[in-house]
C-alpha cells in the first residue's frame, strides 16, 4: 500500500508496457518512424494513446477534436476507438509530417473519419461555430496558448465532455519559480487556474509528461 503515486524507474515502466500495452503493429511502426525524426519528443507515449482510446469508449464519444496532431499517433488511437459514424477534426500547421499522418490513417482504413485542418489552431477553433458539439478534445499543441485553448474547449464541449491537456507536468519545469520560457509560464498558469475553475471537474494524472482531464460541468 502507498499513500502517493509511485515513481516509475525503467524496469517498472517496461513492466507497465509489457502487461498492459495493446499497441497494434501499425501503431508500433508509426511510433518507430516518428522516433527517428528530429521532433520525436512531440509524440505521445503509447500508453497515453491507449488511454485516450479508452476515454473515447468510456464516455461514448462520437465527435472528437484534437489540437496538435504531428504524425498522427494519438489521432489514430482515438479514431480507431470511435463508433461507426464518429468523426475527428485535427488541428495542426503545415509540415512534412502531415503526409506521414495521412499515410498511416489511410493504411488503417480510418482516413474518412479524420478531417485534418492545416492552419494556426486558434484560427481553426475560432471558425468552429459548433458550440457544445464535441465529446472530447485532446490538446497537445503550442503550450503558450494552453489558457486560450481551454476557453475554446469549454465553448465547444458538451456538458459532460472532456478536455484533455498533455504535458501539464512539463518534465518538472512547472516547479520553476521564475521561468524564462513562455511555454512553462503558460502551463503553470493553466494548472493554477484549473485548480479553482468551477466550470470543470478535474484530475491531473502522472501519465506520460502529465495529463490533465477536465470534465465540463
Amino acid at each position: 500500500m502507498t499513500a502517493r503515486t509511485l515513481n516509475l524507474d525503467d524496469a517498472l515502466y517496461q513492466y507497465l508496457l509489457d502487461v498492459s500495452l495493446r499497441e497494434t503493429p501499425l501503431l508500433k511502426r508509426l511510433r518507430d518512424e516518428t522516433q527517428a525524426m528530429p521532433m520525436a519528443r512531440w509524440q505521445v507515449a503509447p500508453e497515453q494513446g491507449q488511454f485516450l482510446a479508452l476515454l473515447v469508449k468510456l464516455i461514448g464519444a462520437k465527435r472528437l477534436l484534437e489540437v496538435g496532431t504531428f504524425t498522427g499517433y494519438s489521432a489514430l488511437c482515438m479514431a480507431a476507438a470511435l463508433p461507426q459514424g464518429g468523426s475527428l477534426i485535427c488541428c495542426d500547421i503545415p509540415g512534412d509530417y502531415n503526409a506521414i499522418a495521412r499515410r498511416y490513417w489511410q493504411e488503417a482504413g480510418l482516413a474518412e473519419r479524420i478531417d485534418l485542418r492545416l492552419a494556426p489552431a486558434l484560427e481553426t477553433l475560432a471558425m468552429l461555430d459548433q458550440p457544445e458539439a464535441f465529446d472530447l478534445i485532446f490538446i497537445d499543441a503550442d503550450k503558450s496558448n494552453y489558457p486560450n485553448y481551454l476557453e475554446h474547449a469549454l465553448r465547444l464541449l458538451r456538458v459532460g465532455g472532456l478536455a484533455v491537456f498533455d504535458n501539464t507536468l512539463w518534465s518538472g519545469r512547472v516547479l520553476e519559480e521564475n521561468p524564462e520560457s513562455a511555454d512553462t509560464r503558460a502551463i503553470q498558469a493553466l494548472n493554477r487556474a484549473l485548480k479553482n475553475d468551477v466550470r470543470v471537474d478535474l484530475s491531473l494524472l502522472p501519465l506520460g509528461d502529465g495529463l490533465t482531464l477536465c470534465r465540463k460541468r
